[in-house]
């Protein structure tokens, strides 16, 4: 449900959010984020930055837990077919079969709050790390002309 918050984004996070948002370098970079309850509340605590290092997907891959849920923002250099370049970013929940319930209802709670912060329409979700690469991301945009 839309409605369900099982832990609010940090406000630190949600600033590099709106930065990450405007940043004026086009290589691909990532906010990788993690859920950490904090008392009272639960926070997302902001965990990895990638600028500019041009991560691929692979390489990002490489930076997920394979046993525990992450959240990614991605900006993503597109090269459409007809030659067109954007920027998309993307929101990645990578929600790995194997890892502990709580842990998998805590982000799978939690995933709208942090896509309505960044203000991302671009939302996908891998199951296992293996998926997240170049093909996976080029035919999950390809269906945004």
């Amino acid at each position: 449900s839309d409605s369900l918050v099982v832990c609010e984004v940090d406000p630190e996070l949600t600033e590099k959010l709106r930065k990450f948002r405007f940043r004026k370098e086009t290589d691909n970079a990532a906010i990788i984020s993690e859920c950490e309850p904090l008392r009272p509340a639960s926070f997302f605590v902001f965990s990895s930055v990638f600028l500019p290092q041009n991560i691929s997907p692979e390489e990002l891959k490489m930076e997920l837990p394979e046993r525990q849920p992450r959240f990614v923002v991605y900006s993503y250099k597109y090269v459409h077919d007809d030659g067109r370049v954007s920027y998309p970013l993307c929101f990645i929940f990578s929600s790995p079969v194997g890892c502990k319930p709580e842990q998998q209802m805590m982000y799978a709670g939690s995933k709208n709050r942090l896509v309505q912060t960044a203000e991302l329409t671009k939302v996908f979700e891998i199951r296992t790390t293996d998926d997240l690469t170049e093909a996976w991301l080029q035919e999950k945009l390809s269906f945004f002309r």
